[in-house]
């Protein structure tokens, strides 16, 4: 099984560049979530029909204009660069629906996918209606974008989360799962990991392992690549110097994040000092 899914540069047209190629259901052991990383160059439009699965069109830098089947959204997008730590706008677009995406500058964008049933409507999520948090205490202090967390009813299965770690720092930590269908225990979630890092030639360390160690597999990830998580713990080292960014989709049979710790290491919790 790899994890692990190298940053690519594959040409889809011209002005369009495919970063990363997760598509739904591609991947073994992923039945519930995909993702596309795409830089697409000022002027140019890239576009999909949705199908049975619902989207979630993320500007990670740059402004886009996004149209559906039925209206001409408008144009968003909030940064030059991911690291200026600010929410980005988005939009949710539902199953049986065709988009297309032009950059109004040169944009580099994150579609997330989920498989759904409802027909929902478009929605454009706004940076202002990211619900930002302050996660951590210590070394595991991080800054969380919700664009659609598990209490959003804008969509019926995604959930789409940025995180931001700084150097030193660790993150998803301590380690957690969500990869049982056992409500109100846990939740089963898969998750796709997008990572980013400043300086660019930075790396971060990311473990995803089970209780049995079916998996167990230490990963150095660098800029651009993304790390599967069918199930098990997946904690992430930032090393100093270095800040981290990483966007994660999720899904799963019931959209609620119920997780649990590894036990050997929820007492870093309880400490005092």
């Amino acid at each position: 099984m790899m994890l692990l899914k190298q940053k690519l540069s594959k040409p889809v047209k011209d002005g369009v560049t495919m970063l990363q190629d997760l598509p739904l259901r591609s991947v073994d052991d992923l039945k519930y979530t995909g993702m596309r990383v795409l830089e697409i160059s000022a002027g140019s439009s890239y576009g999909e029909t949705t199908n049975d699965f619902e989207v979630c069109v993320v500007a990670l830098t740059g402004k886009i204009a996004v149209s559906d089947n039925k209206s001409n959204i408008g144009i968003i997008g909030k940064r030059n660069d991911i690291f200026e730590k600010v929410p980005t706008d988005s939009v949710y677009i539902g199953i049986n629906n065709r988009f297309e995406i032009t950059a109004e500058n040169d944009a580099k964008v994150l579609i997330a996918y989920a498989p759904a049933k409802k027909e929902l409507p478009t929605k454009v999520i706004l940076a202002e209606d990211n619900l930002v948090e302050h996660r951590g205490k210590y070394n595991n202090k991080r800054l969380v974008h919700n664009i659609l967390d598990d209490q959003s009813t804008i969509s019926e299965s995604l959930l789409v989360v940025e995180v931001f770690t700084d150097g030193a720092n660790w993150s998803s930590y301590p380690p957690h799962k969500h990869d049982q269908d056992n409500l109100p225990e846990e939740s089963l979630l898969e998750e796709i990991y997008y990572h980013e890092m400043n300086p660019k030639q930075g790396f971060v360390f990311q473990r995803v392992y089970t209780d049995d160690l079916d998996i167990d597999e230490t990963m150095t990830v660098k800029n651009g690549d993304a790390v599967i998580v069918p199930r098990g713990y997946h904690p992430v080292g930032v090393p100093d110097g270095y800040d981290s960014f990483y966007l994660n989709v999720m899904a799963g049979p019931t959209k609620i994040w119920k997780f649990n710790n590894d036990m050997d290491h929820e007492w870093i919790l309880d400490r005092s000092e």
